[in-house]
């Protein structure tokens, strides 16, 4: 998942340390209700620890009422897309599913990588991707991996 979108607001603040702004909160519950309705449950939340990515973490997991292990990696955050490769493949074995959530463009290029076809995501956007072929994160690379599907705020109706 991208985080939802931040606000620009305030200049001052490091990249690091911008906050979602009101759009980007909705974003956040609107994708929390959508994986909570579609039966998603993963059993870890990866998250950048930005404060923009935070924020969507928390809400999306609230929302979805995740009870799921939750660590935040500060390599998520400008990461590219090997560098996300190199953080999913140091996953315990015993973890069967993971919501990641990061940035553009290492989230986009990530999917891209993975699925072997470009997709655009937007602030907020969820893809759920399935590995085929592996049977360990750490062959996340030489994995055979499906879209099973992608949904972006904007087009969730409630």
């Amino acid at each position: 998942m991208r985080h939802a979108k931040s606000s620009w607001k305030d200049e001052n603040l490091s990249d690091f340390d911008r906050p979602l702004n009101g759009r980007g909160r909705k974003a956040a519950e609107a994708i929390g209700r959508y994986i909570k309705k579609q039966g998603i449950v993963p059993d870890l939340v990866l998250s950048s620890p930005a404060v923009r990515a935070r924020e969507t973490t928390s809400i999306v997991s609230t929302v979805a009422r995740l009870r799921t292990d939750l660590r935040y990696d500060e390599r998520i955050y400008e990461a590219d897309p090997e560098r996300l490769i190199e953080v999913i493949s140091q996953i315990e074995e015993n973890v069967g599913s993971v919501l990641m959530v990061g940035h553009n463009p290492g989230i986009e290029e990530l999917l891209g990588l993975i699925v072997g076809c470009s997709q655009h995501m937007p602030t907020g956007a969820f893809a759920k991707i399935r590995l085929g072929g592996v049977d360990k994160w750490s062959k996340v690379s030489e994995a055979k991996a499906t879209l099973d599907l992608m949904i972006k705020p904007k087009d969730i109706t409630e």
